[in-house]
């Protein structure tokens, strides 16, 4: 979901912004909340049912490290200029398989921007925003490393990597630019049976394509595998404990590795929290509860400003969210021009996307308002579709970043599709209609995709305890579109030492969002190694 991490963007879509990539739009699931694989800590025993939450615990792996990762774990990284000023880059190796160490290696890069002082060292700083799929590397390079805090950046190494399968480390590659462009458009929320048909033969040729590229590769692409590869890092680098920020589904690489090494977890700071303990399915609806919730708070703040096409001060927000999915049902039947330079017209799929993309931060509220009404009132579709080429991340020449596929990759592995057939999301309809009457037809068929992967999944929904490690902050904001406020109060709890700090507001995520006093708590846990009380809220 993609994150975002989200850690905020100027622009819809962005990398500082997103970091939760969901069941919204075509491609991606719920941002992926289970997954240990049989290799590396599995859970003791597996979820029951299709909806129920797992009770059973993420098994530490042994403290000692094994003979056979030595290698790995001993390996010197070779910093170079990164041709970003003021950082610098390596590669790193890691097993492709840990139950199998001698059968091949995935190369990781990494990326750093040494701390600059003055002050105490205070090690590495590990962040991720999110996806899955979000390059942590770019991330950094665009907003972590200039723009956390001074004191932050002063005391710590500033450091990335880019998970396996992610943007610089071995990218999963699906399909090319003019094929994902027409899997974008393909329409999601099917009238009759022969939609459904090019629906699912939509999603088959999206995983065929994914299958071709990295047979290899897409059995080892799981959250519990990129958890220890952030281990091998953590001790690559020096440091005795992991220091971590994390937002959005990088809150449950996160809390991976806590539930696998409690011993080597220092500073962490899940944003955005999820819920491993959650099955596809379950994780899908809620997030729609999510982005419903979100799209009331538009709604709301959008009939009090002059130029909302959805309405007025007179009109109740529900009317709100009737108007605007009867504009996507005209999308349906006529899409509308874009002045693409690829011909691309403005569809239902891609509308959607745009103002789920929207939903993200109350910054882009106004660019929605108006792109909405270029579209409504004008016939011009322009707006929309570049708020939906930001969340797909399409690049200008017509190109898109590995992020879908990434993401796709990832949460197929993690969990259990949501559904195994499109007689079952018939059957869901109701209920995701009844958790958004905007998005939740269009939400349930995109939580489809992961019953044609090539690649049988290597995990199941799971609590994560972590019992033994250091405070660890799980942050969670009141009206996140798509990590919901349940999510962080159910991984604190499951946390042996978890603390809730509550944002109430909107938007994706909290760090770095405006509020002094969420910024300051966060600020203090990691300089200082004092958790912000346990229950705190902030605004």
């Amino acid at each position: 979901m993609h994150t975002r991490r989200t850690h905020r963007r100027t622009r819809t879509g962005s990398t500082r912004f997103r970091g939760a990539l969901l069941a919204a739009a075509l491609l991606a699931t719920a941002c992926s909340a289970g997954g240990a694989s049989t290799s590396a800590g599995s859970p003791a025993a597996r979820a029951v049912g299709s909806t129920e939450a797992a009770t059973a615990a993420l098994t530490p792996l042994p403290q000692a490290t094994p003979s056979e990762l030595s290698p790995y774990y001993e390996q010197k990284l070779a910093w170079r200029d990164c041709g970003v000023p003021g950082f610098q880059c390596a590669t790193m190796k890691a097993p492709l398989d840990y139950a199998k160490p001698g059968e091949g290696d995935v190369r990781l890069a990494v990326a750093r921007k040494k701390a600059t002082g003055p002050g105490k060292r205070l090690g590495s700083l590990l962040v991720n925003p999110g996806g899955p799929g979000g390059s942590a590397i770019g991330y950094l390079q665009q907003y972590a490393g200039i723009g956390y805090p001074a004191k932050v950046r002063a005391q710590y190494d500033m450091v990335a990597v880019d998970p396996r399968g992610v943007a610089r480390s071995e990218p999963v590659e699906c399909l090319d630019g003019p094929e994902m462009d027409a899997y974008t458009q393909t329409d999601v929320t099917p009238d009759d049976a022969g939609e459904t048909d090019e629906l699912v033969d939509a999603y088959k040729e999206f995983a065929e394509g994914c299958g071709a590229d990295a047979p290899k590769l897409l059995r080892h692409v799981s959250t519990v595998e990129a958890a220890r590869d952030m281990d091998v890092l953590r001790a690559v680098l020096g440091d005795e404990k992991l220091t971590y920020v994390g937002a959005s589904y990088g809150t449950f690489l996160g809390a991976t590795y806590a539930g696998l090494f409690p011993d080597r977890t220092g500073r962490l700071v899940l944003d955005g929290a999820m819920d491993p303990s959650l099955p596809a399915r379950r994780l899908n609806l809620e997030q729609t509860e999510g982005f419903e919730t979100a799209f009331q708070s538009f709604a709301k703040d959008c009939v009090r400003q002059p130029d909302c096409p959805l309405g007025d001060k007179n009109t109740a927000p529900d009317q709100v969210g009737k108007n605007l999915k009867s504009f996507f049902d005209d999308l349906d039947a006529k899409p509308l021009p874009a002045g693409d330079a690829d011909g691309r017209k403005l569809t239902e799929s891609l509308a959607t996307t745009g103002v789920i993309a929207a939903m993200y931060d109350e910054g882009a509220w106004q660019q929605l308002r108006e792109s909405l009404t270029s579209a409504i009132k004008e016939k011009d579709g322009a707006g929309l579709l570049i708020l939906s080429d930001s969340y797909y991340e399409r690049e200008a020449d017509g190109g898109y970043s590995n992020l879908m596929f990434a993401n796709a990759a990832v949460n197929c592995l993690d969990l259990p599709a949501a559904f195994s057939s499109p007689d079952e999301v018939r059957d869901a309809l109701p209920e995701f209609e009844k958790a958004s009457p905007v998005f939740g037809e269009g939400l349930a068929w995109s939580s489809l995709n992961c019953a044609y992967w090539p690649v049988k999944p290597t995990g199941e929904p799971h609590r994560i305890e972590a019992a033994g490690a250091t405070p660890i902050v799980v942050v969670g904001t009141t009206r996140d579109p798509a990590t919901p406020y349940r999510w962080a109060e159910a991984l604190s709890d499951q946390l042996a030492s978890g603390h809730l700090l509550t944002y109430e507001g909107d938007g994706h995520t909290a760090y770095g969002r405006g509020s002094s006093c969420i910024d300051s708590a966060i600020n203090t846990y990691l300089l200082r190694g004092t958790a912000p009380e346990d229950g705190k809220r902030c605004s």
